[in-house]
């Protein structure tokens, strides 16, 4: 009984995927880029303006499914530049201080829109 998740906050996809999906209790979102439904862009401001909408992104897409970032279980990051590791770090840690989720972090050779990071969860809806 999968169910589709669409967040009205979140930028549109850009290819043939929804936000999210839930399955039973779990939430298992797409990949989150630094986009600004706002805006209609990739934001400015180098990997600290863009790992922190990334993870907005994701945080909206979690509560459109009755999910939130305390529920998240597992996130798998991507950078475009693991030289950016420590200072994407510093914003994840803003967003996941507690109980922090497994994550798996790796430099990627290129994401879409020529984006610094991309990040997707696996969370329970409450």
């Amino acid at each position: 009984m999968k169910k589709i998740i669409t967040s009205d906050k979140a930028p549109e996809a850009i290819g043939p995927y929804s936000h999210a999906n839930a399955y039973g209790n779990l939430i298992f979102t797409s990949g989150q880029l630094p986009v600004c439904k706002q805006s209609g862009g990739v934001v400015e401001g180098g990997i600290t303006a863009q790992s922190r909408q990334s993870l907005e992104n994701l945080k909206s897409v979690l509560q459109a499914g009755g999910g939130e970032l305390a529920t998240v279980l597992k996130t798998t990051c991507y950078l475009a530049d693991i030289s950016d590791f420590a200072e994407f770090n510093k914003v994840y840690q803003a967003f996941f201080n507690t109980d922090c989720p497994a994550r798996s972090c790796f430099a990627v050779k290129d994401l879409p829109l020529g984006v610094k990071v991309e990040i997707e969860a696996i969370a329970f809806r409450k």
